[in-house]
């Protein structure tokens, strides 16, 4: 008699009669069939950006801040849920305003200690033509833009804490970068427990500059204030340049186990910053970016 073998065990109970098949080949898809595919995708896109929950909000202040920038605020009393989203600083939301295309991220200028007491947030807009922060800097008090929810791990400054443990704090903004930087100033990092603490503001010209009715105020909770103008007018007697260099020029020396730093601005003076503060020993852990 012919021996007869048990199939191996398997959920599938025909799987062993017959080898597997060859895998078929992939069809070639014709331009058409891609031009199809890719709107498909596109409207998947646009579905998801749908289920964010926007919620509608009234401008109560658009101002100039300085040359090309807006403080905007918005009016989020009656979205408390919205407004208690807001925890930490260097947080960000969306704002889309009626018939721009799509939405603008902005990085919230106001410490989370606005929103709770007064029902506000706050920006610092660029206004760049032919873009929704345009269109948001045309609007007026009054006119409704809509906010996604608050986004972002922000600035973790559990990081660079107990403040006797890291004394010295360096921080870099460029341009509009100030926005997040502001909100952490004014929610307070214990600046003035640390023995030394920079931020170094770049921007074109002073005319450039925005929050500048603020450095008082900054310098008073312990941040020293070092603006760095890149093209500045006749008669300017402070650091020129870019910020990466006025730190190099004026760098001393600092312990770089106990120190930290915070950056937002231009690509270019982040990562170079970062190179710096790397090469003389901080822990890259300890330098803190809001994204």
């Amino acid at each position: 008699m012919p021996l007869l073998l048990s199939p191996p065990s398997t959920t599938c109970p025909h799987a062993f009669l017959s080898p597997p098949a060859p895998p078929m080949p992939l069809p070639r898809l014709s331009p058409l069939h891609i031009r199809r595919r890719l709107a498909s995708l596109a409207v998947a896109a646009a579905v998801r950006q749908d289920t964010i929950v926007w919620t509608p909000a009234l401008l109560s202040e658009v101002e100039p801040a300085a040359a090309s920038l807006f403080h905007i605020s918005v009016d989020v009393s009656d979205s408390s849920e919205l407004a208690g989203s807001h925890n930490r600083p260097g947080q960000y939301l969306q704002l889309r305003v009626p018939d721009a295309p799509k939405p603008s991220f902005l990085a919230i200028a106001s410490p989370p200690s606005l929103a709770a007491s007064t029902g506000r947030f706050e920006f610092l807009v660029k206004s760049v033509e032919g873009t929704t922060a345009e269109a948001l800097c045309a609007l007026k008090r009054g006119d409704v833009v809509e906010l996604s929810p608050v986004m972002g791990k922000g600035f973790d400054i559990a990081r660079i804490d107990p403040p006797k443990d890291y004394p010295t704090v360096f921080i870099f903004a460029t341009g509009s970068g100030i926005s997040p930087i502001r909100s952490l100033i004014e929610s307070g990092f214990s600046a003035d427990k640390r023995s030394d603490v920079r931020l170094y503001y770049g921007v074109r010209n002073l005319q450039r500059m925005a929050y500048q009715d603020r450095f008082k105020t900054w310098e008073s909770s312990g941040v020293k204030i070092v603006p760095v103008l890149s093209q500045p007018d006749d008669g300017w007697t402070g650091e020129t340049g870019y910020v990466q260099a006025a730190f190099s020029r004026a760098k001393k020396a600092f312990t770089p186990m106990s120190t930290g730093a915070v950056l937002c601005g231009q690509k270019q003076m982040t990562e170079e910053i970062t190179s710096i503060l790397v090469a003389d020993g901080v822990s890259s852990e300890k330098i803190l970016m809001n994204f």
